[in-house]
């Protein structure tokens, strides 16, 4: 009775595989560039995760719920601008969709900061001076992750005067892109959004990597990394260091919240970033956590093979092929692919 259950199991998982390589080879570049687009997103999201634990060592698990205020921020500050969800993309011009694209931008930034910090200042500071073991701020970070989700589940409408807004089904899309082709990598086509996003990603993760490396509030982050006491008695100020670093990864948070809105304009959900921020999260651990170009180079990483995983074994497989990714990888290099943590990096 076991063995031809277990055979009727392999039977059942086998037909839900479709291992269509064929589709891959020839979808091959249109695949690749939807991966990196997904990529920029998830590496954005993942330096989060990365700064965070190369100071504290600490994994942030509410920080998809950073991200997720950035998505509603963004949002409830273009309805205060005056616009409204409609099928149709706002069209007025180049100049002055850019110009809103930023103030949507910007807002989502502040506000996912402003998340951060109450998250740090309520959660993780108590912890700190009353030195919790490292599995406090593990429960308490996962717990923290659901009062958000439920803060904006059933909180936010009652503020707002709409039921609608922080409800169980994503809210209507506010599109300000329209996707335009661009040019074509070979049998690729890149849109405006792609090249946005993945633009737009690249230099906010390298803007991140010079702040750490060649300013003197990126030395403090080195140093408290490296040696939290000897950087007090050096001077630098750890509770201030370590208050930049969550405003700071909140901010990145609140971009890559703008630039999934701009792919998925009708992905803003109370749990919408739950799974994305697992994955950014798989995506840190990727590359390195710790280290904020393993967290770029995870992200690429994690979006292209997931799509490609996607192709070939079929759409339900996607978070599978994410997971499965990351384990292999730590099968075989345990540290990362880069590996170097902040702790361990030159001050």
């Amino acid at each position: 009775m076991t063995v031809h259950l277990l055979a009727q199991s392999t039977t059942d998982l086998a037909a839900t595989i479709n291992f269509d390589v064929g589709s891959l080879v020839d979808n091959f570049w249109t695949l690749t560039v939807e991966g990196l687009t997904y990529g920029a997103i998830y590496a954005l999201v993942a330096v989060g995760y990365t700064l965070v634990y190369g100071v504290l060592k600490l994994i942030n698990f509410a920080h998809s719920e950073v991200f997720m205020f950035g998505m509603f921020g963004q949002y409830i500050g273009l309805l205060f601008l005056g616009f409204s969800p409609q099928a149709d993309a706002y069209d007025q011009g180049t100049l002055l969709t850019i110009v809103y694209l930023l103030i949507a931008g910007l807002i989502g930034m502040v506000v996912a900061g402003a998340a951060a910090i109450g998250l740090e200042r309520v959660a993780y500071r108590p912890l700190r001076r009353r030195k919790a073991k490292p599995l406090a701020f593990l429960i308490t970070a996962i717990g923290m992750s659901f009062v958000l989700q439920e803060f904006v589940h059933y909180v936010l409408p009652k503020f707002g005067g709409d039921p609608t807004l922080g409800g169980s089904t994503a809210q209507p899309a506010i599109k300000l892109v329209e996707p335009k082709p661009e040019f074509d990598i070979f049998s690729a086509t890149v849109t405006n959004v792609t090249v946005t996003i993945v633009v737009s990603a690249l230099v906010l993760a390298a803007a991140t990597e010079i702040l750490i490396n060649r300013t003197k509030f990126g030395r403090g982050i080195r140093a408290v990394a490296q040696d939290p006491d000897a950087a007090t008695l050096m001077g630098v100020s750890r509770e201030r260091v370590i208050l930049l670093t969550f405003l700071l990864g909140g901010l990145l948070a609140g971009a890559a919240a703008i630039l999934y809105t701009l792919r998925v304009p009708n992905g803003i959900v109370y749990n919408g970033g739950f799974i994305l921020g697992i994955k950014a999260f798989s995506a840190a651990v990727l590359g390195g956590i710790g280290n904020v170009r393993g967290a770029l180079l995870g992200g690429l990483l994690l979006g292209v093979m997931e799509n490609y995983g996607s192709i070939v074994l079929g759409n339900q497989w996607k978070d599978v092929v994410a997971f499965a990714l990351l384990v292999l990888v730590l099968m075989f290099r345990p540290t990362g692919i880069l590996g170097e943590s902040l702790g361990r990096a030159r001050v």
